[in-house]
């Protein structure tokens, strides 16, 4: 079946970076973009990043542009984001996401940016 496990997750201080990682498996991963969404306290999840299959056409949210960057390695089955000058505002629960018959989530993986 269908598995999406995000890892990377943590407790930094305003400015710092992290990288979450997303292994998926279930699906022939090269050939789906692959999509990262975030949900904050008492927000409805939104969009963040998404990467084309060849991994060679990203988009952001106007948000995270410049500061995030979404990434594919198509031999691991693994979907990156890069977070640099991480803000307050980047606290969420981040989930990667595959639109396989129908969409498709992983369990989240935390991200507190705190001083």
């Amino acid at each position: 079946q269908v598995r999406l496990v995000e890892s990377g997750g943590g407790s930094v201080q305003p400015g710092e970076s992290l990288r979450l990682s997303c292994v998926a498996s279930g699906f022939n991963f090269s050939r789906y973009p692959m999509r990262w969404y975030r949900q904050a306290p008492g927000k409805n999840r939104e969009f963040v990043a998404n990467i084309l299959e060849t991994g060679d056409r990203m988009y952001y949210a106007d948000s995270v542009k410049g500061r995030f960057t979404v990434a594919r390695d198509n031999s691991r089955n693994t979907v990156y984001l890069q977070m640099n000058n991480l803000k307050p505002d980047d606290t969420a629960v981040y989930f990667c996401n595959v639109y396989f018959y129908f969409d498709r989530w992983g369990q989240g993986t935390q991200v507190t940016v705190s001083s």
